[in-house]
């Protein structure tokens, strides 16, 4: 379980920084930046790598970090900025949005892997973050959330790629689905390889 070490030593105001939808086939790529509140009481037990959580488990933690006062922002790069850009700098750009939109600003950040996007506050990245601190624990919660809840919308709005369940990722149905219906603008250019 991640804790509060990291952010504890470093000291000051300190912010996780995570995203998540580097790897499907379709939507945005989403980053979140989350400065916990000081009284961490109501969060105990319920952080953890967002890929390690149930949705309901997921969702109940998003609220108790609102409750909480945690500060929270998000960013996104688009299907057209992940084609101009590739998936990496596409997901450099997104985090780097979700920090320029905290209310509040950070001293430092604490960042899920083993690159920091351009920022002029000092940075620490943190490889599997997501599993050793509390922050960036929370910021892939809040990233994962946002993201899965733009695809449930997304689906509705182009049934049959499945992607309320999916969250466009290569499952085998969705691949199935992009050869039977054709790709929509919410594909990404170049991730076609994969089916």
């Amino acid at each position: 379980m991640p804790d509060f070490s990291l952010e504890a030593g470093i000291g000051g105001i300190v912010a996780g920084v995570d995203e998540v939808g580097r790897g499907p086939l379709a939507g945005p790529v989403v980053a979140a930046a989350v400065i916990l509140p000081d009284d961490l009481s109501g969060l105990e037990g319920l952080l953890d790598d967002s890929k390690k959580l149930s949705a309901a488990r997921r969702a109940r933690a998003l609220a108790a970090l609102r409750e909480a006062g945690a500060v929270m922002a998000v960013g996104a790069a688009s299907v057209t900025e992940i084609a101009r850009l590739n998936i990496l700098w596409a997901s450099m750009l997104a985090m780097e949005r979700a920090v320029a939109r905290l209310s509040v600003r950070p001293t430092h950040l604490l960042i899920d892997g083993n690159r920091a996007p351009r920022t002029a506050i000092a940075a620490s990245c943190v490889v599997k973050g997501d599993a050793k601190s509390l922050s960036i624990a929370a910021a892939s919660i809040v990233a994962k959330e946002v993201r899965d809840r733009l695809m449930r919308k997304l689906d509705a709005r182009h049934p049959g790629y499945g992607w309320a369940g999916n969250a466009g990722y290569p499952a085998p149905a969705h691949r199935a689905a992009i050869i039977r219906l054709g790709a929509t603008r919410h594909h990404r250019a170049g991730f076609g390889r994969l089916l």
